[in-house]
């Protein structure tokens, strides 16, 4: 059986691929682990230049956290460690030396948008869509960690916008708003993203390296807030529970706020 993600080493660059495409490429606990041992692999090699992201086929990029798995989040507790677990993919995949690109065709949505968003460089069909519908599915909430990255890229109107009214962003809306750095025809972000990859791997490798930690670091700032009581709140609810069931079934949620 073929992995759930792939990747491949062509120095100066590496491509990981999210390889689920039967399923939009909805993430697994094991996509999430393969996405952390990757990055780990690929910080230590000084031959990499540019990291590519993108999802197999042309339906989505990812299209959010395999849902069958939130049948075993049933408290705030089950929550932290779910926020915990995701974190640290993200994390993984945002703290690579190397400069991220993400290739953005079809969805990119819950933990898929989280992941695209922690890329240094965005490409995405005209097809593409990016958004964290929580508020109209499932009812949870997003972490402090990745409220800070949807803010600082879009600023808080936007952000607002998106959530309250849990829609996702068109191509042509994400790059007005800067979720997208291009957006190129149907079955080319792949291709752009290639090209721009192997641009900036002529680049000098000290100079993106530092420049990109340096503008971590100016963005750390969002690790001061502190969240916990919010996920636990949200993830130990009668709605969360309600909002997972209704997905799985098929049916629209019933949101009673408690």
């Amino acid at each position: 059986m073929e992995s759930e993600i792939l990747f491949e080493r062509n120095p100066p660059l590496a491509t990981i691929t999210l390889n689920r495409p039967r399923f939009h490429n909805a993430l697994t606990w094991a996509m999430y682990d393969g996405l952390i041992e990757i990055c780990a692999t690929i910080a230590t090699d000084p031959e990499i230049r540019v990291v590519i992201i993108h999802g197999a086929g042309d339906k989505a990029f990812a299209s959010g956290t395999d849902i069958g798995q939130f049948t075993e989040v049933r408290t705030g507790a089950d929550g932290l460690a779910y926020e915990a677990r995701l974190e640290r993919a993200v994390s993984a995949l945002e703290g690579l030396p190397q400069p991220a690109i993400a290739a953005i065709e079809g969805y990119a949505v819950g933990g898929g948008a989280a992941l695209a968003l922690v890329c240094d460089l965005r490409y995405g069909g005209a097809s593409a869509q990016i958004g964290v519908p929580i508020a109209r599915t499932l009812g949870n909430c997003l972490s402090i960690a990745n409220y800070a990255r949807l803010l600082e890229i879009v600023g808080p109107a936007v952000t607002k916008e998106l959530l309250f009214r849990g829609r996702l962003a068109t191509a042509e809306e994400a790059h007005h708003a800067g979720l997208l750095n291009e957006v190129v025809a149907d079955g080319q972000a792949y291709g752009r993203a290639l090209a721009i990859a192997e641009e900036i791997a002529n680049h000098a490798p000290l100079t993106l390296r530092v420049t990109k930690e340096a503008l971590r670091r100016l963005q750390k700032r969002r690790a001061q807030a502190d969240g916990d009581d919010l996920i636990e709140q949200v993830y130990g609810s009668a709605d969360f529970r309600e909002g997972v069931a209704a997905f799985i079934a098929r049916r629209k949620p019933h949101f009673q706020g408690r």
